[in-house]
Order: C-alpha cells, then sequence, then structure tokens
C-alpha cells in the first residue's frame, strides 16, 4: 500500500506543502505555488523570476582569476610593480626573490594557475613586502558602496596549494592604501589543493573610487615586515598587505605556492566560480594590455615614410603608455617603424615606418619582425 504525506511548514518565506502520494512538493507564498518539485526536477510559473545577488551579470569582480590569459608570456622574475599573467602583478621590495609562471597544476575543474617559485630562503625585513596582486577597477565595484553606511558584504575564494603549510595571509586595501582589511587562511597538508572562502563586511569608511582607476587592491602575500602586516578580520586606516605571523613563502628556498580559481563576489557566500568564455576573459584583459604583431594599413605620403595605424582590438581603459619594435614589409619594402603619441585616443595607435620609397601609394602588411604593445594597467 502506498504510504501518505500530508506536510504543511510555516516560516518567513511562505508555506511549503507536499501533495497526497504525489512525491510533489510545492513551494508556496501568499497561497500561490511560487515552485514545484517532483522526480522531473524543478519548474516554475510562466511569469516567475529569479531575484538573487550574483544569479546574473559580472558575478566575479576579478579578471583572469583561472589564470589562462598570458599575454606577456608564460614565466617572470617580477621586479616591482612588473606584470605576470594578465591582470596579475608582481609586487617585489627585494628583487630575483620569486618567479611566476603560468602552470597546468590545476584542481578540478581549472586547467591553469599562477605559480610562484621561492627563488631563495629571504629573511624578510620589517620594511620588506612580496606580493601577487590584482586591482579591481572603480566602475567594477562601483554596486558595493564602500565608503558610505551602505557598505556591502563580499566574499573572496580561491584554490591554493603549496609546499609548505601554515596561516598565509594578504589583504584589501583602496586606492591611497589607507584603508586595509588584513585577511589570513590555513593551509594544513603541503601539495594538496585547497579551497578557501573569505567573508569581508564592507568598509564604511575611507575613499574607496567608483571611476576608471583602483577601486581594489587585492593582495596575496608571500612574505611581508612588520611594516605593512596587520591583525587579521578587521578594517583598519593603515598600509597593511598581508598579516601579522604569516608564513612567508619566499623565506624557504624552493617554495612553492599556486593559485587559481580567485573569485570576489557579492554576498555572504561564496559560490561556484564565474566561468566566462575565453574571448571574453581575453577581451576583459585587454582592456589593460593588449600585445599583438603587425597588421597594420600603411599609406605613403612623401616619398620616404609610410604613415601607418594600428586598431585596438578593444578599447583601453584609458589613454595606453604604448610602443613598436622590429621591423616591417609592407609589400616586399622593408621598413623600420616609429611610433607617435596616441594623443589621448583609447582606440589605436599611429606612427611611422622609414623606407625611402615613392609616394602617393597605400600598402598593407605582407610579413614582420617585432610587433606593438599597449598598456593601460591600473
Amino acid at each position: 500500500m502506498a504510504s501518505s504525506i500530508n506536510a504543511s511548514t510555516s516560516g518567513p518565506g511562505g508555506v511549503i506543502t507536499t501533495a497526497d502520494n504525489s512525491g510533489i512538493l510545492n513551494l508556496q507564498s501568499g497561497g500561490v505555488t511560487q515552485a514545484t518539485i517532483s522526480s522531473t526536477g524543478l519548474s516554475l510559473p510562466t511569469n516567475a523570476t529569479i531575484n538573487t545577488a550574483n544569479t546574473f551579470g559580472f558575478k566575479n569582480r576579478i579578471i583572469n582569476g583561472a589564470m589562462v590569459i598570458a599575454q606577456r608570456g608564460t614565466s617572470f622574475t617580477p621586479s616591482n610593480g612588473d606584470y605576470t599573467l594578465d591582470r596579475w602583478q608582481g609586487l617585489a621590495a627585494q628583487s630575483s626573490k620569486y618567479t611566476v609562471a603560468q602552470s597546468s597544476t590545476a584542481p578540478a575543474g581549472f586547467i591553469n594557475s599562477l605559480l610562484v617559485t621561492s627563488s631563495s630562503a629571504y629573511s624578510v625585513g620589517s620594511s620588506d613586502y612580496f606580493d601577487i596582486v590584482q586591482y579591481v577597477e572603480g566602475l567594477n565595484i562601483s554596486d558595493l558602496a564602500w565608503g558610505t553606511a551602505n557598505a556591502k558584504t563580499v566574499t573572496l575564494s580561491f584554490w591554493v596549494y603549496s609546499s609548505l603549510t601554515g596561516t598565509f595571509g594578504g589583504s584589501l586595501q583602496n586606492n591611497g592604501q589607507s584603508r586595509s582589511y588584513p585577511f589570513s587562511y590555513s593551509i594544513s597538508a603541503a601539495n594538496t589543493w585547497t579551497q578557501i572562502s573569505i567573508t569581508i563586511a564592507g568598509d564604511t569608511s575611507g575613499t574607496w573610487l567608483t571611476t576608471n582607476g583602483r577601486g581594489i587592491q587585492l593582495n596575496f602575500s608571500l612574505g611581508t615586515g612588520s611594516t605593512f602586516s596587520g591583525t587579521a578580520g578587521s578594517w583598519a586606516s593603515a598600509n597593511y598587505l598581508g598579516t601579522t605571523g604569516a608564513t612567508s613563502v619566499v623565506g624557504t628556498s624552493g617554495a612553492t605556492f599556486y593559485l587559481t580559481g580567485v573569485q570576489l563576489e557579492l554576498g555572504s557566500q561564496a559560490t561556484s566560480f564565474d566561468v566566462r568564455s575565453i574571448g571574453t576573459e581575453l577581451a576583459l584583459c585587454q582592456r589593460y594590455y593588449e600585445a599583438d604583431v603587425w597588421s597594420a594599413v600603411a599609406a605613403n605620403t612623401n616619398g620616404s615614410n609610410e604613415n601607418w595605424i594600428m586598431f585596438f582590438k578593444v578599447p583601453k581603459r584609458t589613454t595606453p603608455t604604448s610602443s613598436v619594435s622590429g621591423t616591417v614589409t609592407f609589400q616586399g619594402i622593408v621598413a623600420g617603424v616609429a611610433q607617435n603619441a596616441p594623443s589621448g585616443n583609447q582606440n589605436w595607435i599611429v606612427g611611422s615606418a622609414s623606407y625611402g620609397g615613392s609616394g602617393g601609394a597605400a600598402y598593407y602588411v605582407t610579413s614582420d619582425s617585432g610587433g606593438w604593445k599597449a598598456s593601460a594597467e591600473l
């Protein structure tokens, strides 16, 4: 004989009921069925809507959090301020203390990580700092309302793997580094992927840019001296890059530290990683940095120079710092290249290629050596 279930539960969200012998769970609010769960799955009314934070849109404020885009290359020995994998900058108060590489070692669901390898056993001084950093553009965090009474909570999550164990640190900071939230996390097993989740109440103080400048600075500490270390778990009016007493990656020769799946999202709970298409992720990176080989079209106007123009694939955050190198062949004519200033434009760079040919012709590139770069990093 089939069993009969007839249950009703009231709560803040409404009433949940099940029908006799049906195996169907009805979720009701105000006497109206909002959803039905059965053996075939979840069913919503035709006029139903989903209105939950992070359901749609730019959920993850971190760009290239899965470490898949590497326009500059795949291995680096960063000096202070040098970029490595796209959007990820290396800070180093002392040079040659660590290297960075794009690695294929990754947890399930990911194919790449950012690998830091310590180059020596360096004793971190009080004013030293070594960090992997991403700057989040202010326009991408304007909804967080930080610096106001309505500041919203965020959750930082990521996957980490290290040859070291212990307590590690990092921080969130504002543009002026006058407000900092140091955070700590533990790696209890060496060479094992560990997923970390840290919930951070929004800062109601300080100045947080909502322009195309630096909105949030996210730091992962590889070794931080006492001058730049603070107590984890609260906002402070100080320049803290890490936490007091944290494990120093650069303190052990050959130590490794892998990072991937970095996500910063609105809300008090970590959700699944925001997987974007590779084309979208690349375009997001190219707002800040783009490099390419020559594919310009040139017009010879004065008998000695090809005047060329190169359009960016993606308009830049601001007028970029750009450079050109090598030689370019315009339909059999080999020319050296020179660049003129972008003149405030975010969509192209212009320049000239000197070869001494005849005037009045237009050419396109048939081969090249070198290329061009344009950086509008925060």
